[in-house]
């Protein structure tokens, strides 16, 4: 099982040292506690949401890069990965990395941090040719190669064509740059966050297909209308916030078009059965992660950026901070036992025993446990992972609050700021 530390460039011994021995013991145990769950369930096609924020609009000024990941390998993780000019962090499918040198989501040591969500109104794909195949490979290669917007302009512009390239990507950068390209085998159309004429709210979201592309085809307009309504609110009040993003959208149960919200109780017992068909809402039986990327300020430095990182399902899973440095979290990091990172796994198995729990005959996959979610008595698992993930944006604030004062992230500190997060885990885990 890996450990959360590379041994190689620890700063300090950990075998000789009592109170490190005693915390990685603790980590054993949590990772053990989830290692107990059994393997993952089925999935739906590629189909993510997504929004670039720019920091104009944010109560902090920073920007944000938003995406929650639908896929066909749910079981993902995130990898550390030196690269040819800058080294990044980015999330991962477990079953084919790094073989596979693809990433869907990470940021570098440059400030600069890259999503995408696939489209599928902007190429006319063939019957033998796989849509958006080039997808992962940009990712992980400009995550290598970039540090800026511009940067990614070029590497755009400097693509062999045609470049099997069919996708939104959303970008941000340490100078406070953050856009939003539609990318297809040809071209590129770009919509610049900072610019009211593209962004009159201070936000860009996309789904699954393209405003450049054919009209009223491609997938997601109704997460489209949800996304874009908590944000066009959120940013009316300057409140688009990590936490916001979590709570609003990656764990959102409102359908814009059936005009529901499966909070508002009426479908629960006993005024209904507490079941409910997956369609349509953002976080569905095919999400992957949810990970938002808080960059910096124009002038902070590049390594005070944020990953917000939730992986499996996000309603129940729990975000972890991450930044890009060596030495990512056991939680986080692969576990060839479990053929994922423990977090996924854990997130992904309740999922399926708990919420996509019908499996009397073909097709039952859609039906949603909401109950075992969200209730009145407050014993749904959203409810009860609440409060462990309010303890960890608590904490991490005021560690970021430190580190933004002194300019830089203390690596050791850190390391053992992550041995804190597994002491809530432990605090509070019920699994």
């Amino acid at each position: 099982m890996n450990n959360s530390f590379d041994m190689m460039n620890n700063p300090f011994d950990m075998m000789n040292n009592p109170k490190m021995r005693i915390c990685m013991k603790k980590m054993t145990i949590l990772l053990l506690s989830l290692c107990a769950l059994l393997w993952g369930f089925t999935l739906d096609a590629e189909a993510c949401t997504s929004a670039v924020v720019s920091g104009k609009v944010t109560p902090d000024g920073r920007p944000l890069l938003w995406k929650n990941r639908d896929t066909d390998f749910l079981r993902n993780h995130m990898a550390y990965v030196k690269g040819a000019r800058f080294d990044f962090v980015a999330n991962v499918n477990s079953a084919n990395f790094p073989q596979r040198k693809e990433a869907w989501m990470g940021a570098n040591t440059a400030g600069f941090a890259l999503m995408n969500t696939q489209s599928y109104n902007l190429v006319e794909v063939k019957p033998d040719e796989e849509r958006g195949e080039a997808n992962g490979r940009v990712i992980y290669r400009a995550l290598e190669l970039c540090a800026t917007v511009q940067d990614f302009c070029h590497f755009l512009d400097t693509l062999s064509k045609p470049s099997y390239i069919e996708a939104n990507f959303g970008v941000i950068d340490a100078q406070g740059g953050a856009a939003m390209f539609e990318v297809d085998y040809h071209g590129y159309v770009m919509y610049d966050a900072n610019n009211p004429k593209d962004a009159p709210y201070g936000y860009i979201a996309r789904t699954n297909f393209s405003f450049a592309g054919k009209v009223n085809e491609g997938a997601g307009y109704v997460r489209y209308m949800e996304a874009d309504g908590v944000l066009m609110k959120a940013s009316a009040m300057g409140g688009i916030t990590p936490q916001l993003i979590f709570n609003d959208l990656s764990r959102s149960f409102r359908n814009q078009l059936l005009g529901i919200d499966l909070r508002d109780g009426t479908h629960n017992r006993p005024q209904a059965s507490g079941w409910f068909v997956d369609q349509d809402f953002i976080p569905r039986s095919s999400t992957s992660c949810s990970i938002v990327v808080q960059g910096v300020k124009p002038g902070e430095k590049a390594e005070l950026t944020t990953l917000w990182t939730l992986l499996g399902y996000p309603p129940t899973g729990v975000v972890v901070p991450l930044w890009v440095k060596e030495g990512l979290p056991a939680m986080v990091s692969l576990d060839k036992e479990l053929g994922a990172a423990p977090l996924s796994h854990a997130s992904l198995q309740l999922a399926e025993t708990e919420v996509f729990a019908y499996h009397q005959g073909m097709g039952t996959g859609k039906y949603l446990h909401w109950e075992a979610l969200w209730n009145p008595q407050g014993t749904g698992w959203m409810q009860r992972l609440k409060p462990i993930e309010d303890e960890i944006f608590r904490l991490t604030a005021l560690k970021l609050e430190k580190w933004r004062e002194q300019g830089r992230i203390d690596e050791e500190e850190m390391r053992w700021f992550f041995c804190n997060l597994v002491e809530v885990f432990l605090a509070n885990h019920r699994l």
